[in-house]
């Protein structure tokens, strides 16, 4: 049944597009809004090869169409994009929204072939500084509208594309407060994640998360290092986390495992692998980092761990500033900056529990009133609708015409 306080979409079929449904932030945005679609009446198609968030995906009333989109050679892209034509074609689809690059300059072509509207949202700070880069990258600037997940996105994307400001619009990622609630945690999930990571129970030691993929950018190794600047006293009430997949990464790794070593730290740092109760794991924790070496486009981390009423730790750019305000509901940090990190670290360490507690709760208020899923959903749903809503106005030949003049000549390729 159609929700009545969403924009209507009965009739219309939204196909999203991206190369995978692991746990990222994009993959968890696209089972969020497949629920929205769904909920507003209309049918919410996926394109993607699947994975960690299918039976998710379902679940929110989606429609899993397998594809291996993360091609990014010029044939797969060709034949990608005549697979989604006639994806499109079938299912009489309204509206396309792209959220990586290599589908996304596939799902342009075929959007153009087809006169449907093509949105994108700019999910990330993609890296690259040569020309060829940008402009594989321009393909996400490239939608009638394009949805940045923060203010810093949304600077960027015009900054970086000469963007028209007028079809950009900033729609920060969203937290399911049902999921991040400390009220919805039970002591069963706690102790379940405990037991994975294998801490035991010291009163008044701190335990600090660092979630995220082992990746160099992510600062799994800044953390390490500003733990080993830390005197023994301080490095005596702390254990630090360190909870995400390698995906392959086994060199960085044996990096870390070296810096853990070299800084006497086996008893004060753990490598633990994936969480499959991300919640759970904020809960248990008391302190949460988040030092990114570079800039997140969003913060997913530091929203979720604000949502939990935890006291969280930044690097000092990107959209993460937009989430932690320093010193009101969490500290910042020089990014790769391993000293400043222990200072800040030092800071919270030093703080009493209740003067923890209330950053926290600061944070928590600050993301129930900007970072919600139901705002991410609402404002998304009425990009949907105007964008169609536009698309029903316009002939196909003028349709054509307009997306020449705005984004570049028909037969632009990748």
């Amino acid at each position: 049944m159609t929700n009545s306080a969403l924009p209507d979409l009965s009739g219309h079929t939204i196909l999203q597009i991206i190369p995978d449904l692991a746990a990222g932030g994009a993959e968890r945005t696209t089972v969020e809004m497949a629920e929205a679609i769904r909920d507003a009446g209309g049918r919410a198609l996926v394109a993607s090869a699947g994975g960690r968030l299918e039976s998710d995906l379902i679940k929110a009333g989606g429609e899993l169409i397998k594809m291996p989109l993360a091609r990014k050679n010029p044939l797969s892209l060709w034949r990608h994009a005549r697979q989604l034509e006639r994806l499109i074609e079938y299912h009489n689809v309204s509206l396309l929204h792209a959220r990586s690059r290599a589908p996304a300059w596939s799902g342009l072509f075929a959007a153009r072939k087809t006169n449907i509207p093509f949105i994108t949202t700019y999910h990330g700070a993609y890296s690259g500084k040569s020309a060829a880069k940008i402009y594989y990258n321009s393909i996400m600037a490239r939608g009638v509208r394009v949805i940045a997940n923060s203010q810093w996105t949304a600077d960027h994307v015009i900054a970086t594309h000469r963007t028209d400001p007028a079809i950009v619009t900033t729609i920060p990622r969203g937290i399911d407060l049902k999921q991040f609630s400390p009220n919805n945690i039970d002591s069963v999930r706690k102790q379940q994640v405990a037991q994975a990571w294998q801490l035991k129970y010291q009163a008044g030691k701190l335990i600090i998360l660092l979630a995220g993929r082992l990746t160099s950018w992510k600062g799994q190794l800044i953390a390490v290092n500003a733990i080993g600047l830390l005197n023994r006293e301080q490095q005596s009430r702390l254990h630090l986390i360190l909870a995400g997949d390698a995906q392959g990464r086994t060199g960085y790794v044996k990096s870390l495992e070296q810096a853990i070593a070299d800084h006497e730290l086996q008893d004060t740092v753990s490598i633990v692998g994936h969480c499959d109760d991300i919640a759970a794991a904020y809960d248990v924790s008391d302190i949460v980092l988040a030092p990114s070496v570079r800039p997140e486009a969003f913060g997913r981390v530091a929203a979720e761990a604000s949502a939990m009423a935890k006291p969280v730790i930044i690097s000092d750019h990107g959209g993460q500033r937009e989430i932690i305000l320093d010193g009101q509901n969490g500290l910042s940090a020089q990014p790769g900056h391993a000293q400043s990190l222990a200072d800040s670290l030092t800071t919270l360490i030093e703080m009493s529990a209740t003067e923890r507690d209330a950053m926290g709760a600061a944070g928590q208020r600050h993301v129930r009133a900007r970072f919600t899923k139901e705002n991410l959903q609402q404002a998304t749903l009425e990009v949907y609708q105007g964008a169609i809503g536009a698309a029903e106005l316009v002939e196909p030949e003028q349709d054509n015409r307009h997306k020449d003049t705005a984004h570049g000549k028909t037969g632009d390729k990748p």
